[in-house]
């Protein structure tokens, strides 16, 4: 097989198509506001979002009568519920925010379990939502996550040098009469928003990886924010394809292979790090 041949035949599949824009979709979208989770020390927060999804998706699943083409609502729904909930707890001073996350992520992941835990059923069809399945997607869940992907690039764009005011400087922020509540409460939306997008193509299992690494492998290659953030999306739009390819080939699971590509790449930027620091 020719270099040429190797690199297209995944292409003539039309769920590798499927899978491959959705899984760069997850890349991109993760890696941008990824940046912010890592800015903030906010990794805890964006596992905990991960595993409060699961009432929702229990829920939506009974309501539905075992489909599970529709959950995307109920999942965004349980996502949003945990955000402002732990948002919520943590203003009041009187619990630190990773207490907060704590007692949130424990109850609803709890509830969760106790509700899948209701039919034998729910062990097999929901296991997609724990180890993902960008293979399986369909055009119509691409498309839902091109669109709330797009909202999520978009917002942040549109108020980048907010976010990053509330990140680096809060009380600088509030100084410049900057509305703080509601972009915090923002960010926290759009991480849940980010999180339920990247569900179908890595799982809860796996999603942290890809909010987290590819930004952290930015970081170590380069200060400037803005580079930070371009760099983060190339690398976990090319961990999503080179992963796929991996699991194409080598008949890997998708999400683990993704996840695995990125995790190489910041192996090799740290040793990259290191080698630079020495010779400075």
């Amino acid at each position: 097989m020719s270099l040429v041949e190797w690199l297209t035949a995944p292409w003539a599949y039309s769920f590798m198509v499927r899978g491959m824009a959705a899984a760069v979709i997850v890349g991109v979208v993760a890696a941008v506001i990824g940046t912010f989770v890592v800015l903030r020390g906010m990794a805890f927060f964006g596992d905990a979002l991960a595993h409060t999804i699961l009432p929702g998706i229990a829920v939506g699943y009974l309501v539905n009568g075992g489909v599970t083409e529709n959950l995307f609502w109920w999942a965004l729904a349980s996502a949003v519920v945990a955000a402002v909930g732990i948002g919520a707890i943590t203003e009041r001073g009187d619990i630190r925010e990773d207490t907060a996350i704590g007692v949130v992520l424990a109850g609803m992941f709890a509830l969760g379990i106790a509700l899948i835990s209701l039919s034998g059923n729910y062990a097999v069809d929901l296991a997609h939502i724990l180890f993902g399945n960008v293979l399986g997607v369909s055009l119509r869940q691409v498309g839902m996550m091109a669109l709330f992907g797009g909202g999520v690039l978009l917002v942040v764009f549109a108020l980048f040098k907010e976010f990053v005011l509330i990140s680096f400087d809060p009380i600088l922020a509030e100084t410049l009469r900057l509305p703080t509540r509601p972009l915090h409460y923002l960010l926290l939306l759009l991480i849940a928003v980010t999180v339920v997008v990247a569900i179908e193509a890595v799982g809860v299992a796996l999603l942290l990886a890809m909010l987290i690494t590819p930004p952290a492998t930015a970081t170590l290659l380069t200060h400037r924010l803005p580079r930070v953030m371009l760099l983060a999306s190339l690398i976990g739009a090319f961990s999503a394809v080179a992963g796929l390819y991996l699991s194409f080939y080598f008949n890997m699971a998708s999400g683990a292979a993704i996840v695995l590509v990125a995790t190489a790449c910041f192996v090799l930027a740290f040793l990259f790090s290191i080698q630079s620091a020495s010779r400075a």
